[in-house]
């Protein structure tokens, strides 16, 4: 049987993200791109390493963003850092609002794709990581790792 096609294309994912922060929260939003955005990210030239998310004045924004210029595009070209909308509806706006301010948490672009044609970015409420909570995270992750290749020497 063929695996299911659910119609997403990734553009680009912040591994980085997974290391620096501990997700609680996932959340898909739409992001609001110029043309020129747009076609540069079906090249998958976009970049999240340094990129952030806030909210502004009851709007959710993505900010250092990379998206590369177009290859073909002219002088209607796309600023690469721009400030992006992200499209939330006004109580997911008000509850990432109060995440934030109140538990100290971060918004932080996780990925971008395009779902049935049109661009998403998936956000996570995460909060920062300690030292010894990364070291924690790859001593687990070594630690099933070794316990996965020992099952599969006994097998």
């Amino acid at each position: 049987m063929a695996p299911k096609d659910d119609g997403t294309k990734l553009i680009t994912d912040n591994r980085k993200a997974r290391h620096e922060y501990m997700i609680e929260d996932r959340l898909e939003a739409g992001l609001q791109l110029v043309g020129t955005e747009v076609k540069s990210c079906r090249e998958g030239k976009a970049n999240l390493a340094d990129a952030y998310a806030v909210v502004r004045d009851g709007e959710a924004w993505l900010l250092q963003c990379h998206i590369a210029p177009y290859s073909h595009g002219n002088r209607g070209n796309h600023d690469p850092l721009r400030p992006r909308k992200l499209l939330l509806h006004r109580s997911e706006i008000e509850r990432l609002d109060a995440k934030i301010s109140r538990e100290g948490m971060t918004l932080v672009p996780i990925r971008l794709y395009f779902k049935h044609g049109i661009a998403k970015a998936e956000i996570g409420i995460g909060k920062g990581k300690k030292l010894h909570d990364k070291r924690a995270a790859t001593a687990q992750r070594d630690a099933e790792r070794s316990m996965r290749q020992a099952e599969g020497r006994r097998r």
